[in-house]
């Protein structure tokens, strides 16, 4: 990598936290900081809906990624059964192609579903009561995450999960890193409706402001320009 950098004219980075690792390679390229992003209207324009249950929870992505098997056999694990403590009738949705091998422990459960490969991952986050993001490793910026905040949804999530994030889209989300704390987070937001509505209506505006692509272009092509392209 330190090599690479110093063969670029200009590094861009997606997240001030990654930018700081690649500095810590040494070298003199400039490292810019442009955040992955997400087109908001796609995700607020697609109303549909399927039925998850009264008490949802919806967790996505690539789930043979080791990262997010990972975090589903510590929700599973060390989580969910406290949620289940709390709230009745909750049941756990884990949408996304390719669920690993290791995840067939959760099949036991009848109010856990793995779905394997959907043709819309929109429809559940729709339809989601809350959006746990679990997740205890890894790096760059969650697309998931945006994606989730663009529908509306009210979300719980680690740390590590919402890095790289800007401190204002961060607060539009439940933050919690340890097994107490994210199983209460997500119970009393299945119960709290209102609560809800406000961390759904917090994230759309901040995912808007901040992660578009109609604001995140201009910072790309001022990169260019800087280098004399364009």
């Amino acid at each position: 990598e330190a090599q690479m950098c110093g063969l670029a004219d200009a590094v861009i980075a997606v997240s001030p936290e990654d930018a700081d690792a690649l500095r810590a390679l040494g070298g003199h390229t400039p490292i810019h900081i442009v955040p992955s992003g997400i087109t908001v209207t796609d995700y607020t324009r697609d109303s549909s809906h399927i039925d998850l249950g009264a008490r949802s929870v919806v967790f996505s992505g690539k789930m043979d990624y080791r990262p997010n098997v990972d975090a589903a056999l510590w929700f599973g694990e060390s989580i969910y059964p406290r949620i289940k403590a709390q709230a009745q009738s909750v049941r756990w949705w884990i949408v996304g192609q390719q669920p690993h091998p290791r995840l067939d422990v959760l099949r036991a459960d009848p109010s856990i579903t793995i779905t394997g490969r959907v043709d819309a991952v929109q429809p559940y986050l729709n339809s989601a009561t809350v959006y746990a993001a679990p997740l205890r490793m890894g790096s760059g910026t969650r697309l998931k995450l945006l994606e989730a905040m663009a529908s509306g949804c009210a979300i719980v999530a680690t740390n590590i999960a919402a890095s790289g994030l800007l401190p204002e889209v961060k607060a539009a989300m439940h933050i919690a890193d340890d097994e107490n704390a994210f199983a209460d987070a997500v119970a009393a937001l299945l119960e709290d409706s209102a609560a809800r509505a406000r961390l759904g209506t917090s994230a759309r505006e901040q995912v808007a402001a901040f992660y578009d692509w109609s604001v995140l272009i201009p910072h790309l092509l001022a990169v260019y320009k800087g280098l004399g392209v364009g």
